[in-house]
């Protein structure tokens, strides 16, 4: 008997995957900072994702370790380019004994500084989420998320260092509750916001430009400014200058030009592609979602074509009320090892995203994730769904291309000529220029 979705949900937790990032690093041109990182296995997160991302999202997630504080305490912290004010999970003022790797020790840093409500930091225009404690007179923060995760906690500044000196003083949320609908240990101590918002840690730390290329191996490079590691092909930023109900203005979010399965563009009515008047129908590039999500009527067409372009090659599944973590309604069965001799026997057809002046291609085992624990037939054939979803069933206004999908790209956020660029490259031979062996 099929599962139903949340205990889809549970399964596919269990077991996960993150990237770490460590504190070995290399100097690229121009002074930028190189920093490889490592896969693990470790137990499910509880960290809830941003206003706009999925409770799933950290399925596998890009996690940084950086040491904040004086004396440093080492902190894991999901890099997500789509968040902006960055967080961290703080201790009660006795220390656990061993001390946590995962979470932060507020009392123990002489560098720690509550924010308070008449700072300019306290009052900013671009998000609602702080308010003014009037017991304290101290900044505050209050997090709610679309899947009913919630975070809390007050506003500080403290002293945070990655990869190198110079540590840098930064504003981020030291939360004393945080609450995640999906439950499981925690994987991570907290959220490194890197959108183009006022207190990300990109606009706080001056950085301009920062990359990375992960690799089908799950390890991989992030570049802290102007690496220029290989040639890249740029899409501009889609900025609306007005304020819009839908539109994320401090997000990375490009235009989504077309899409072809195989040699064959997607007959999708551009208007699909567009913004509409309430700025629904953006697209992001976004480090802190795994998969890739287009809005119902591209999604649709999406789906048909690449069912009737894998006809014979690939099984449908066939149980109408089997939707992978609620946006993932096109899956397979697939026999051991069946889904990797399709791909390498390139019978599976490429999804291209056409960008202007940009593309990128997603082809072979990236379009298909195995379903932990989902067996069907006597055979115990696994379950594959197709990495894209359909955003109209979380639901999500928006088109967001996940990080499963950036494998083996170089991805550059280029916030001086505000634009994202994209090259197909072979992640662990390019590491290789910056001496880091992946």
């Amino acid at each position: 008997m099929a599962s139903s979705p949340s205990s889809v949900l549970f399964l596919n937790l269990l077991g996960t995957i993150i990237l770490i990032l460590h504190s070995q690093n290399h100097q690229a041109a121009a002074g930028a900072l190189a920093l490889p990182l490592q896969a693990r296995k470790i137990y499910s997160s509880s960290i809830p994702g941003p206003h706009s991302k999925l409770p799933f999202h950290h399925n596998v997630s890009l996690t940084v370790t950086l040491a904040v504080g004086t004396p440093p305490q080492n902190v894991t912290m999901v890099l997500d380019t789509g968040s902006e004010l960055s967080w961290l999970l703080c201790h009660s003022p006795a220390p656990p004994s061993p001390p946590s790797p995962l979470g932060f020790r507020p009392l123990a840093s002489t560098s720690f500084s509550p924010i308070p409500c008449s700072s300019p930091s306290c009052r900013s225009t671009q998000t609602s989420d702080l308010s003014c404690d009037s017991s304290s007179r101290l900044c505050h923060v209050s997090l709610t998320y679309s899947d009913a995760s919630t975070a809390e906690g007050a506003v500080a500044s403290d002293l945070f260092l990655l990869g190198g000196p110079p540590a840098r003083r930064t504003v981020f949320g030291c939360m004393s509750s945080a609450y995640s609908s999906a439950g499981g240990d925690r994987a991570a101590a907290g959220m490194l916001g890197m959108n183009r918002g006022a207190l990300s840690f990109v606009t706080q730390t001056g950085t301009r430009r920062f990359s990375y290329c992960i690799s089908d191996r799950d390890a991989g490079l992030l570049l802290l400014g102007a690496g220029d590691i290989v040639p890249l092909n740029y899409t501009p930023f889609v900025q609306i200058p007005l304020p819009l109900p839908y539109f994320d203005r401090l997000a990375y979010s490009v235009q989504l030009d077309g899409i072809r399965v195989g040699a064959k563009p997607l007959p999708i009515p551009r208007s699909v592609l567009l913004p509409d008047h309430t700025g629904a129908g953006q697209t992001m590039v976004d480090s802190g979602t795994q998969f890739s999500f287009f809005l119902g009527p591209a999604y649709e067409i999406l789906k048909e074509e690449f069912l009737l372009q894998t006809k014979g090659v690939l099984t449908p599944l066939n149980e109408p009320g089997y939707v992978f973590q609620g946006a993932f309604d096109l899956c397979f069965r697939a026999p051991e090892g069946a889904i990797a001799a399709a791909a390498a026997a390139r019978r599976i057809p490429t999804v291209v995203l056409g960008f202007r002046g940009a593309e990128v291609a997603v082809e072979g085992e990236r379009l298909l994730y195995r379903v932990e624990g989902e067996r069907r037939g006597n055979g115990g054939e696994g379950v594959w769904c197709f990495t894209f979803g359909n955003s109209d069933l979380v639901p999500m206004e928006a088109y967001v291309i996940g990080h499963h999908h950036q494998q083996n790209v170089w991805v550059e956020y280029d916030l001086e000529r505000s634009r994202v660029g994209f090259a197909p490259v072979r992640c662990d031979l390019a590491s290789r220029q910056l001496g880091i062996v992946l």
